[in-house]
C-alpha cells in the first residue's frame, strides 16, 4: 500500500462552510429565503471563512472580496 504524505496540511477549499448570505452554518437550519435572497443581492459573507465580504455593486453586476480567499464577481 503506498502512502502520500503531503508537505502541507490540505484545506477542503471545495466546500462551502457558511451561508453566503446570513453567514450562518450550512448545514445548520434552512437556507432556502437566503437562496432566494441570493438570485437578487451579492453575497455579504464569505462561504469558506465566514468573514463579512467587501462588496461593490454596478449597473452590470457586482464584486465581493474576502481578506482570505479574494475576489468572487458576476
Amino acid at each position: 500500500m503506498l502512502v502520500v504524505r503531503p508537505s502541507q496540511p490540505i484545506e477542503r477549499q471545495d466546500v462551502d462552510l457558511y451561508c453566503d448570505h446570513c453567514g450562518g452554518l450550512s448545514d445548520d437550519g434552512d437556507h432556502g429565503p437566503c437562496q432566494g435572497a441570493r438570485a437578487m443581492e451579492p453575497p455579504r459573507y464569505c462561504a469558506k471563512c465566514r468573514r463579512r465580504m467587501t462588496v461593490q455593486v454596478t449597473p452590470t453586476g457586482w464584486s465581493a472580496r474576502c481578506s482570505q480567499h479574494g475576489l468572487t464577481a458576476a
